[in-house]
């Protein structure tokens, strides 16, 4: 792979995109790493924190080009977990652009995946796969503290969580700042647990109780009219647009680089379609890369 000659003193290191995979044991940490492998990251599992920077070192003296780097992290590290905090601030101010994704599921889905495989959970040790769960979920709140994403995979199969992951991932850019991802839902069918922020829309006037418009979607002409053309949306859009001005320049300088917003109405179809639709257009416009997704647009 690279040569090993070391990056002499004084000389600026290569910028690099390292990606962080860690989280709760059975959450999908194995699957993401596999998705970064196809979207062209080069990945190492269980890498002893002390041997980070040497290994970026040898990545920027590579004969050929690496410059996307995937680590996956988890209870192996045992001892040197509370050594993550020092070391990923060091490798920011050398230029790295650093990035945590935590990958977490409930206690009783976790259960059930690793009763399912018949795994020993890793940090059991002699109790039963609860505890662990526990255990591990309590020894790793310092670097979900850190995370730029977290991701509950809870209500995924495999072959969803690589969908799922796929379409967070496949938009992570060596130079770029911030994607804002805008999903509408209905609350009827639960919250996107993985939002940052959320917007509920239920009290604008509801396209479901208008014979001509009940079986459209936010997507029509007709329905996006009679949502955007009432006064409480035209405030609403505005407000929600002061504070996205003025946070939205905080989140990328404090070097957030993915921020999920996400607006509910009751089932998902008609008020937060239009919603999300609208704030999407108004993000583009202000120069930040977003995309939306209509999470119950289908039910």
């Amino acid at each position: 792979m690279p040569n090993s000659e070391p990056t002499p003193p004084g000389v600026p290191q290569k910028a690099m995109q390292v990606l962080i995979v860690t989280g709760l044991s059975g959450s999908g940490k194995s699957t993401a790493i596999h998705v970064l492998e196809d979207l062209g990251f080069y990945c190492i599992d269980n890498l002893p924190v002390t041997l980070i920077p040497r290994f970026l070192e040898l990545c920027a003296n590579s004969e050929e080009p690496i410059n996307r780097v995937a680590l996956g992290i988890d209870l192996r590290e045992r001892v040197s977990l509370r050594e993550y905090p020092a070391v990923l601030a060091d490798l920011r101010q050398r230029g790295h652009r650093i990035e945590i994704l935590y990958l977490e599921a409930a206690d009783e889905v976790l259960v059930r995946r690793f009763s399912e495989t018949r795994r020993p959970h890793p940090a059991a040790r002699g109790g039963g796969i609860l505890q662990g769960i526990r255990s591990e979920r309590e020894r790793l709140t310092g670097l979900r503290e850190l995370a730029d994403q977290v991701i509950d995979t809870s209500a995924h199969t495999v072959h969803e969580l690589r969908d799922h992951l796929q379409r967070r991932l496949a938009r992570v850019s060596p130079d770029a700042s911030l994607l804002v991802s805008v999903e509408s839902f209905g609350y009827k069918y639960g919250v996107p647990t993985d939002a940052d922020v959320m917007l509920d829309v239920r009290f604008l006037p509801n396209p479901f109780f208008v014979e001509e418009l009940r079986a459209k979607s936010g997507m029509d002409p007709e329905v996006a009219a009679f949502v955007r053309q009432r006064p409480e949306t035209t405030r609403f859009l505005a407000q929600v647009s002061d504070l996205l001005e003025s946070t939205l320049p905080l989140y990328v300088r404090e070097g957030k680089s993915y921020l999920t917003l996400a607006v509910g109405c009751t089932g998902g179809r008609h008020r937060s379609v239009v919603v999300a639709e609208e704030l999407k257009n108004r993000l583009a416009a202000w120069g930040y890369r977003v995309q939306v997704r209509h999470r119950d647009l289908q039910r």
